[in-house]
């Protein structure tokens, strides 16, 4: 056996947990590319030398070990038992960026010669997986950075051989590990800001862009990468908007929809989808400017019909559901979904009863919610939605309560959604919501009203128990600040006091409707059960105060006046 294999063999580095499930991390270790020629080596060969070098090894005798214990030491490896500590996290850097240099210029002195420098690459692999352990001490990030490492590792993303690659993106991964970078925040700042003055993401896009998910360990290195997303995304929610930009968003949207079978890495896909779009303006601007609303669409319209035939397949269109409410926050995204159809699939959903029912009606509150979704509301009664909306609003589905969403839940959508048309029809459109109420001797009305008393009666209770509690507080001397009273307040909108002011609203307006029918009715059903004007009006006093959060203040002004004016007719 020669001093060169003598120089190779490694001993089994700790690493920070057994990596068997992460198959082919790189170079060696496993079968990965099934048979996909490329400039290097593939792992199967690879593997294959790695297997003969080892059988060769075991027979070695103890003094041989001896030998290549010193032999390693001049090759600048720590024995296993050496702690990490700073200066071993140096020289595995050292020798990191040594092999990574050896290894690249062996393939451009010898780049149809696979021979010369497969063993480079072999051992620049290795090396890589022993940096796994420094993902152990978050606190010595900082070296990473300052001996440059991290621009090395952000280089390697583009290396001929895509295990190599595979191997970076690994050790990436496990870095940025969320729990490990809250064990250093500084160390983790350190590292996420070189990672993005990199152009981390613009490099990870670039890599998947050239992985064949055919291959198990090239989906799972696009599993990964996603992985590295998301773990910066939650420790640094700023980057979303940048990383969309850097290619992000447009492969996310094309990985959705590729006619490909459904994977864990697409519900991944829609899980950082979800992400990205959340609480951002910008990315929601960018997805409807690449037609993101149109792609959305389509992949939800298979759940018109079907149910998901799986938990993970259910997760994945409530993603995308999610994604698509974020989206229609923003007013020019509204018009991309009228103009894709948007209301008609959500009323097929609604009518259909399938499992996306609850979603559509979400939808279709988010689509018509506010003076942007004047639109939406007239085309929905035009499309005959008030067909679907009303049995909807009359009772409460079995199904919906078994899809996990709460009664609450329901009612509050299909009262937002009635509130939104009556705040937004006009003319002929508005004469047939309002006719709705009418029909059947005013069934509707009657509901309403039994929904108000349901209503009022939860929040009298959760108004009572706060009451307690903030004597109790002032008993105990504590002081009541703002921060305490909006908790309060949030309570009292989760026990169904927003449900109730929507209900309070719906009241107000029919009765102002000019069809004195209906204000007959409301007035009659109120005194019937005892209840009063004045309690009424007390909810839409506070409705009207809290309106129109992130809208212009004209738009609250002129919306808090409207509302009293209706009060004062009531």
């Amino acid at each position: 056996m020669d001093v060169g294999e003598l120089l190779n063999y490694q001993p089994d580095k700790g690493a920070k947990r057994p990596r068997e499930e992460d198959g082919g991390t790189a170079g060696g270790e496993e079968d990965t590319k099934g048979g996909k020629q490329q400039k290097g080596l593939s792992a199967r060969e690879l593997a294959r030398y790695r297997e003969a070098e080892g059988g060769e090894l075991e027979e070695l005798t103890g003094d041989k070990k001896k030998i290549l214990d010193k032999l390693m030491d001049q090759d600048e490896e720590e024995p296993e038992a050496e702690p990490v500590d700073e200066s071993s996290v140096k020289k595995m850097i050292l020798t990191f960026e040594k092999r990574s240099y050896k290894n690249q210029e062996l393939r451009i002195k010898f780049p149809d010669n696979p021979e010369k420098f497969m063993e480079s690459e072999l051992d620049l692999n290795d090396i890589i997986q022993e940096m796994h352990v420094i993902a152990t001490m978050p606190d010595l990030y900082h070296l990473l950075v300052e001996l440059n490492a991290v621009h090395s590792l952000l280089g390697l993303l583009s290396h001929e051989n895509t295990d190599v690659a595979i191997a970076v993106v690994d050790l990436l991964q496990e870095l940025t590990d969320i729990d490990t970078l809250h064990e250093s925040e500084e160390g983790a700042e350190v590292l996420i800001d070189a990672l993005l003055e990199g152009q981390v993401v613009a490099l990870l896009v670039q890599n998947m862009e050239r992985l064949d998910e055919q291959v198990k360990e090239e989906a799972d290195g696009i599993y990964n990468t996603l992985a590295i997303i998301e773990n910066m995304a939650e420790f640094r929610p700023g980057l979303c908007t940048e990383a969309a930009q850097q290619g992000l968003m447009q492969w996310l949207l094309k990985r959705i929809k590729a006619k490909m079978p459904f994977d864990a890495n697409k519900l991944y896909c829609s899980e950082i989808l979800a992400i990205l779009l959340q609480n951002n303006d910008n990315t929601r601007e960018l997805l409807g400017e690449m037609d993101g609303i149109d792609v959305l669409l389509q992949q939800l319209s298979v759940f018109k019909r079907h149910n998901p035939s799986t938990a993970e397949e259910q997760e994945m269109m409530e993603n995308l559901f999610d994604g698509l409410c974020s989206c229609l926050m923003l007013s020019s995204n509204r018009d991309r979904f009228l103009k894709g159809e948007g209301l008609q699939l959500m009323n097929l959903m609604l009518r259909e009863k399938k499992m996306s029912r609850t979603s559509a009606l979400k939808v279709l509150d988010h689509a018509m919610i506010g003076p942007e979704g004047s639109d939406n509301c007239h085309k929905f009664v035009d499309i005959l939605g008030l067909r679907t909306v009303f049995p909807l609003f009359m009772k409460t589905p079995k199904k919906m309560k078994k899809a996990g969403a709460s009664e609450k839940e329901h009612e509050e959508h299909v009262c937002s959604i009635i509130a939104s048309m009556l705040r937004n029809l006009k003319s002929q459109q508005r004469s047939r919501l309002l006719n709705k109420f009418t029909e059947s001797d005013c069934e509707k009305v009657d509901r309403l009203m039994e929904m108000h008393f349901k209503y009022l009666e939860a929040v009298q209770q959760a108004d009572k128990r706060i009451e307690g509690e903030k004597h109790e507080m002032v008993r105990r001397g504590e002081i009541l600040d703002d921060s305490m009273e909006d908790e309060f307040y949030l309570r009292r909108l989760d026990a169904g006091l927003f449900v109730l002011q929507l209900i309070c609203y719906i009241m107000v307006e029919i009765s102002n409707s000019g069809i004195s029918q209906l204000q007959q009715r409301v007035q009659q059903i109120l005194n019937l059960r005892g209840g009063s004007v004045k309690v009424v009006r007390h909810i839409m006093r506070e409705y009207a105060e809290s309106i129109g959060d992130g809208k212009s203040d004209e738009f609250k002004e002129a919306e808090r006046k409207r509302i009293m004016d209706l009060l004062d007719n009531f």
